[in-house]
């Protein structure tokens, strides 16, 4: 990768995640550059370009830990988190996880329904997919575990 590439890959996931405390900024960052040959960006909107992570960075994490993760990253982005909002920021940044087996180009909602009640009642998360979800203190500590386990490129 091109140093010119890759500070604009640096700038293009700093305005994605800006409001992002700069801890979890740089832990995600830091797995994000380390791992930047497989991204794929895709063309959202005139504004923003969608960032993923590469698969093999989250292959092997629970899928309530990339919930949990993409709750957090809603929130710090001063938006609320509704679940298609939800389903929208984990398919981004986690598309094989969150994906249609037959059409990998497309959200699958379903992967979140059980994973969002189980993460109701180990009390991570609060909220419904009628209304919304936040994060409880503990999801919060979770969430920034999480991305710590991703800045250090291993997953339990």
């Amino acid at each position: 990768m091109e140093l010119k590439n890759c500070h604009q890959l640096y700038f293009t996931f700093y305005l994605f995640f800006c409001k992002i405390d700069m801890w979890a900024l740089g832990a995600v960052v830091s797995a994000f550059v380390s791992h930047a040959k497989g991204q794929r960006f895709k063309s959202s909107s005139a504004h923003m370009k969608k960032i993923s992570f590469d698969e093999e960075l989250y292959k092997e994490a629970p899928v309530n830990d990339l919930i949990v993760f993409g709750i957090y990253v809603v929130a710090q982005n001063g938006e609320k988190c509704t679940f298609e909002k939800l389903v929208e920021k984990c398919f981004t940044l986690f598309p094989k996880a969150f994906c249609f087996l037959k059409y990998p180009e497309w959200p699958d909602s379903r992967k979140l329904d059980r994973p969002l009640r189980e993460l109701r009642k180990r009390k991570l998360i609060t909220g419904e997919p009628k209304t919304s979800f936040s994060l409880t203190k503990k999801g919060v500590r979770a969430a920034l575990e999480i991305a710590k386990i991703f800045r250090q490129k291993k997953l339990l």
